[in-house]
C-alpha cells in the first residue's frame, strides 16, 4: 500500500477542479504537498482558502509552470529539486480538452493538447523516476480519461492524448515494478470541472450541444475514489460508474457499445437529454 500520511507529493494542475479536490483531499490525509499551475497568484489563493478549511496536512510551495513546453517542464523539475525534498508521490493531473471534427480544430490547439496531455507527463515522469528508482519508493499517478478507452466523434485528438497515456501507463509499470515504483492511472468520465466548458470547433460542435451538466459525475466522489486507488497501488482506476460500466462494454461487447452510443449522439443532437 501507499502510504499518504506526511507523503510529499507534487500535483500539476492544482488549481482545476480534479486539482482542488486532491489538495482538499490529500491535505485531510497528512499529506505535504507541492502544487502547481500556469498562474501562481490564483494557485496560492485557492491553497490558502482550503488550508484554512482543512488543519491537517502542509502547503510546502505553491510553483507556477507551464507544462506546454519541453523547457516548462525542465524548470518545474528544478524548481522541486531546489526544494530539497524528495518526492514519494507525482500526480501529472494537469490537461485541457476540445471537442471537434479531426480537420476542423486548428492544428496549433490540438498540438498544444498533446503537450499538455501527453507529453508533459512522460517528461515529468522520465524526470522524477530516477530519483525514487534510487531511493526504491516512489508512485507515479496519471489522471487519464474514460476517453483513454473509448473515442467518440469529436474527440478524435483528446482521445488520442488520453489512449498515449494509457499505453505510457502501462509500459511505465512494467518497467518499474522491480524498483518499488508503483504506477497508477484514473479514468474518470465527465465531470462537474471546467473541463466540460473547453473550447469546441466547426460542424460537430453544432450538432452536438455537449454534455448535460446533470449527466457529469461530482469530482469529490471521482477523486476519492482515485485516491483510494492510490492507496492499494492499482494500476486502473474506474473512479465512477459510468466509466466503470463502458470500460466494461468497450472490452466485452464492443458492437453494443456502439449502438448504445448511436442511440446516445442523437439522442443529444436532437436535444432529448437536455
Amino acid at each position: 500500500m501507499t502510504q499518504l500520511h506526511e507523503a510529499v507529493i507534487l500535483i500539476t494542475g492544482a488549481s482545476g477542479g480534479f486539482g482542488q479536490q486532491l489538495t482538499r483531499q490529500l491535505l485531510e490525509a497528512g499529506s505535504k504537498l507541492i502544487l502547481t499551475d500556469l498562474d501562481e497568484n490564483i494557485l496560492s489563493q485557492q491553497a490558502e482558502v482550503i488550508h484554512k478549511q482543512v488543519v491537517t496536512g502542509e502547503v510546502l510551495a505553491t510553483l507556477a509552470a507551464n507544462l506546454s513546453t519541453r523547457e516548462g517542464c525542465q524548470t518545474l523539475y528544478h524548481q522541486v529539486k531546489a526544494l530539497n525534498i524528495p518526492i514519494d508521490i507525482l500526480i501529472n493531473n494537469a490537461g485541457i480538452g476540445m471537442f471537434g471534427r479531426m480537420d476542423e480544430v486548428p492544428q496549433e490547439k490540438w498540438e498544444l493538447l498533446m503537450q499538455v496531455n501527453l507529453l508533459a507527463p512522460m517528461r515529468l515522469s522520465s524526470l522524477f523516476v530516477a530519483d525514487m528508482i534510487a531511493r526504491q519508493k516512489g508512485h507515479i499517478v496519471n489522471i487519464s480519461s474514460l476517453a483513454g478507452w473509448s473515442a467518440t466523434a469529436g474527440m478524435a485528438h483528446y482521445a488520442t492524448s488520453k489512449f498515449g497515456l494509457r499505453g505510457f501507463s502501462e509500459g511505465l509499470f512494467n518497467e518499474l515494478k522491480e524498483h518499488n515504483v508503483q504506477v497508477t492511472t484514473v479514468y474518470p468520465f465527465f465531470s462537474r470541472t471546467p473541463i466540460l466548458q473547453s473550447q469546441r470547433y466547426g460542424t460537430l460542435a453544432k450538432m452536438n450541444p455537449g454534455i448535460p451538466e446533470y449527466m457529469a459525475t461530482d469530482p469529490a466522489k471521482v477523486m476519492q475514489a482515485a485516491i483510494r486507488g492510490i492507496v492499494h497501488n492499482q494500476l486502473h482506476v474506474f473512479p465512477d460508474s459510468v466509466s466503470k460500466t463502458i470500460h466494461l462494454l468497450k472490452r466485452y461487447f464492443p458492437d453494443f457499445l456502439g449502438w448504445i452510443s448511436n442511440i446516445f449522439d442523437k439522442k443529444l443532437q436532437n436535444g432529448q437529454l437536455r
